[in-house]
């Protein structure tokens, strides 16, 4: 019996391995290497001064670099935000909609993948000529059906140029968030509902009462996807606002900081390898805690409703 489980273990060990060393190879030993770079400073791809925590303390408390950094974090706090409201929230109450049994139910699930399909920088792209503010489509409906009024630079304009890039992103991956809440809901005894709406549960009471509580997981799962995908993205805003996170900084978030930082030259606010392996390491932080909060509050909520 012994031999037996010690054998099994064996093969579980070679099963995982192949995979342990490509996560190594291609994410663990670049996070360590950024890291360490981040305490160096010189010119060209690998600097070789060591500097200490230097690039730290000019990240926080030195003009220009303090205000790029907190700019760019609260630039993707909100981009997060109105991605979580578009994907999480209305992903769901489509997600619900679409598992009562309609007869294009199937069709509109895979329908709603296919965007994602596609390649970040050809949404952008596509989407850049949607808005644009001279032959953009989406100002000539807004000339048809009479809200000229509306009609603006969408993103040239730094009040609405972020909330685009998030309505963008949202609009390509609804499909994920539509998939994994679908398949959560079916996944629900339909006894439990039934039984519900012979009580007089109403539509709301249902999703409140049962479905939400049934895949709160599930919501864990696609939030934590959400906010590790937001604040590590990059390619959206590099295709519709360029890496100087145009207009005037209003849609530059860490992605597109790190960029410009580690690999433009000074005269296009490139800072150096050193800096940017900061920008890099702060981003790992923050992704590190964001992650390990929403897997505590999610875990203390499953408790509770168990």
């Amino acid at each position: 019996m012994l031999k037996r489980e010690g054998k099994s273990r064996w093969f579980l060990l070679w099963y995982i391995m192949p995979a342990f060393i490509l996560y190594t190879l291609f994410m663990l030993v670049p996070i360590v290497n950024s890291m360490r770079l981040s305490f160096y400073t010189g010119d060209g791809l690998i600097p070789t001064e060591f500097v200490g925590f230097d690039n730290y303390i000019k990240l926080f408390t030195q003009y220009p670099f303090n205000e790029r950094f907190w700019n760019a974090f609260w630039n993707n706090l909100k981009f997060f935000l109105m991605v979580t409201f578009y994907q999480n929230f209305l992903g769901f109450l489509v997600a619900v909609l679409l598992t009562r049994g309609l007869k294009i139910s199937n069709l509109l699930r895979k329908i709603s993948f296919i965007p994602t399909t596609l390649s970040v920088l050809v949404v952008g792209f596509l989407f850049s000529m949607i808005f644009n503010p001279i032959w953009g489509i989406f100002n000539k409906i807004l000339t048809v059906v009479g809200l000229e009024n509306l009609i603006r630079p969408w993103l040239g304009d730094p009040a609405t140029a972020l909330p685009i890039l998030a309505f963008v992103v949202s609009w390509q991956f609804f499909g994920e968030s539509i998939i994994f809440y679908t398949a959560g809901i079916d996944a629900i005894d339909e006894e439990i509902l039934e039984a519900a709406r012979i009580d007089g549960a109403g539509f709301f009471q249902e999703i409140g009462h049962i479905i939400l509580p049934s895949i709160l997981p599930i919501v864990g799962i696609v939030t934590i996807l959400i906010f590790v995908g937001d604040f590590t993205q990059f390619d959206i805003v590099y295709a519709m606002s360029t890496s100087m996170g145009n207009p005037g900084y209003s849609t530059d978030i860490f992605g597109s900081l790190f960029y410009r930082s580690a690999f433009s030259s000074p005269e296009r606010g490139g800072w150096g390898m050193g800096m940017g392996a900061t920008v890099a390491t702060m981003m790992f932080v923050f992704v590190f805690i964001g992650v390990s909060l929403f897997l505590l509050f999610f875990s203390k909520r499953k408790e509770k409703l168990s």
